[in-house]
């Protein structure tokens, strides 16, 4: 089981990003870190503990209320470089 990071402990959720909003969550919150991967799991796979919630911009993001247990992961991938040498993802992937 997955209980997230200090952040997440610290805020009672799991901040998870779609991924559409991706790239702007590795840019804004992972920049120049090494050695990031990315999980993908199914939102519905997660039930009622994963509610949607405006950020600060009004979008609406993912968070898990609860651990994330490893059989929800369906990948795990390296975090590509983007441009300027911060992490991104390209948001078309699936």
């Amino acid at each position: 089981m997955l209980e997230g990071s200090a952040l997440d402990r610290n805020d009672g959720f799991i901040h998870f990003s779609t991924a559409d909003q991706l790239a702007e969550t590795a840019r804004r919150h992972f920049c120049g870190q090494e050695d990031l991967v990315v999980l993908t799991v199914q939102a519905e796979r997660l039930g009622a503990a994963l509610i949607w919630e405006p950020s600060r911009d009004g979008h609406l993001f993912p968070h898990l209320y609860g651990v994330l247990n490893l059989s929800d992961v369906q990948e795990v991938m390296e975090a590509p470089r983007g441009m300027g040498g911060s992490p991104g993802m390209d948001a078309r992937r699936g």
